[in-house]
């Protein structure tokens, strides 16, 4: 019974990604913004809500400050002006698979640079990796993309530096998504597969502003990232709000580890982006419980 629902639920994610789930407006384009990191965007009344709301959770304070918790907000009402709010936003973590993101970055970054071919069996293989999040399909992406030297190369790229150590690390897969096989750990923390808040929220609105490779793939991208297959974390937390085509989300999980990460993006004006990493036994139920109090910084900010 299992195989059959898991069997349905691959189905429904490897559904053809046509651009009609991305919004005409997403990625957003605009030639005359000097976009700048979102780090460098923080606004003092979104942080100041932000942090209200989360010392008001004692459970949430704690892991905050023990560095078991990290969350990033950023208010991309006007993409051009993104307003940023994180706690623990530059922590590295072990993220599980929400890293797959940069999985995904690397090989449309090879399709770009005539590297690797574009086919419907990739396309299927980044789809069942991001929205079913299998790890057959992230391995097997992993050594199309070149290795694993090869996938952090990308992000180490200066034109993107979603790994970068002089901002506390970032994004990184030190491993291949199976068993066995060589380990690299991140070189701050010497995690396999790492995240921080920061990095991934840069890496959503870089894709949201047609940043990433180039706005083609960056909407390909989206593309893929839409529709989640799993309705849990912020999906659950989302639920009856937002359509699967406005969200555009990337989660992870292993033992006590619990990562989530979106960009929502509505007609009713709800345009944001949202990561949270939580070590925690109750990570997942907190990362459900986050979304409504993201909701509440932002129309308390507005």
């Amino acid at each position: 019974m299992k195989k059959f629902i898991f069997s349905v639920i691959l189905a429904m994610a490897l559904a053809p990604t046509s651009m009609a789930q991305v919004p005409d407006a997403l990625p957003v384009m605009n030639d005359n913004i000097s976009y700048v990191p979102v780090y460098d965007s923080r606004d003092a009344a979104l942080q100041a809500k932000l942090t209200q709301e989360i010392n008001a959770r004692p459970q949430w304070k704690s892991l905050v400050a023990k560095k078991k918790m990290s969350v990033a907000l950023v208010n991309i009402s006007d993409p051009a002006y993104p307003k940023y709010a994180a706690l623990n936003g530059e922590h590295t973590m072990y993220a599980a698979s929400m890293p797959k993101i940069a999985i995904l970055l690397a090989v449309f970054q090879k399709i770009h640079d005539g590297e690797l071919e574009d086919t419907p069996e990739l396309r299927a293989d980044m789809t069942a990796m991001i929205r079913v999040s299998s790890n057959v399909a992230a391995t097997k992406m992993i050594d199309a993309a070149g290795g694993l030297d090869a996938v952090n190369s990308v992000l180490k790229n200066p034109a993107y530096k979603l790994y970068d150590p002089a901002h506390g690390g970032g994004l990184w897969v030190g491993k291949r998504y199976a068993k066995t096989g060589q380990r690299i750990g991140d070189p701050l923390y010497n995690i396999s597969h790492a995240a921080s808040t920061m990095q991934v929220a840069r890496f959503y609105y870089m894709l949201a502003t047609g940043r990433l490779v180039s706005p083609k793939a960056s909407k390909d991208m989206l593309g893929i990232l839409s529709e989640p297959g799993i309705n849990h974390k912020f999906v659950a937390g989302l639920h009856g709000q937002v359509d699967g085509s406005d969200i555009f989300r990337k989660s992870g999980s292993w033992r006590t580890y619990h990562a989530d990460s979106c960009i929502v993006w509505t007609e009713d004006g709800q345009k944001f982006i949202l990561v949270g990493i939580v070590e925690s036994a109750q990570g997942g139920k907190i990362l459900k419980d986050l979304v409504p109090v993201a909701e509440t910084v932002l129309r308390t900010e507005s």
